[in-house]
């Protein structure tokens, strides 16, 4: 292997490792302001990929093109299937998604782990599933846990191990047998 190939695949490593965003945008996908992302992949056209501001997305594949075609290769060999992926604003995948292409996901979503988005989903909703489905709105969601919430976010590591302790391992709990 030549040394400029070792070179540039350590830039490209470290890039991701250290700023997963600016990694993103020189592959050339765009990406919003406040964005969160760890761990995402994206297939070779990177660059038809729009993702809003205020997007967090864990281990998220982008795929933008239909791999299916493999079957057809040898009748059509110049046969693709390409499409773009739009993610709007204030967006949160769980953990472990893939994004098929051409679809587009609206504003103020939240995508449950391991969902598999399919076609496009609408603004204000919660989906999960393979395939995603609708669960429910946002402000349904809203109103189900915000009774339930800790308001651990400004404190230091120390400061929310010592109080989620007291609050989850220091009660006495009754196990029924």
């Amino acid at each position: 292997m030549k040394i400029k190939t070792i070179i540039e695949q350590l830039y490209w490593f470290i890039l991701k490792k250290q700023d997963e965003v600016k990694w993103a945008r020189k592959l050339g996908a765009s990406v919003g302001n406040n964005c969160r992302l760890n761990g995402v992949s994206f297939s070779t056209e990177p660059y038809l990929v729009k993702i809003g501001n205020h997007v967090s997305a864990t281990k998220v594949h982008f795929e933008t093109h239909d791999g299916g075609l493999w079957v057809f290769r040898d009748k059509h060999p110049e046969w693709d299937r390409i499409k773009g992926i739009t993610v709007g604003d204030n967006v949160y995948f769980g953990f472990d998604c893939f994004v098929l292409p051409g679809v587009t996901i609206g504003k103020n979503v939240i995508v449950g782990a391991k969902s598999i988005i399919t076609k496009d989903i609408p603004d204000n909703v919660v989906v999960a599933g393979s395939p995603a489905r609708i669960i429910k709105s946002t402000e349904e969601y809203y109103n189900k846990i915000k009774s339930e919430v800790v308001h651990t976010k400004n404190m230091s590591k120390k400061e929310k191990k010592l109080f989620l302790t007291n609050m989850f391992l220091n009660k006495t709990k009754s196990i029924p047998y």
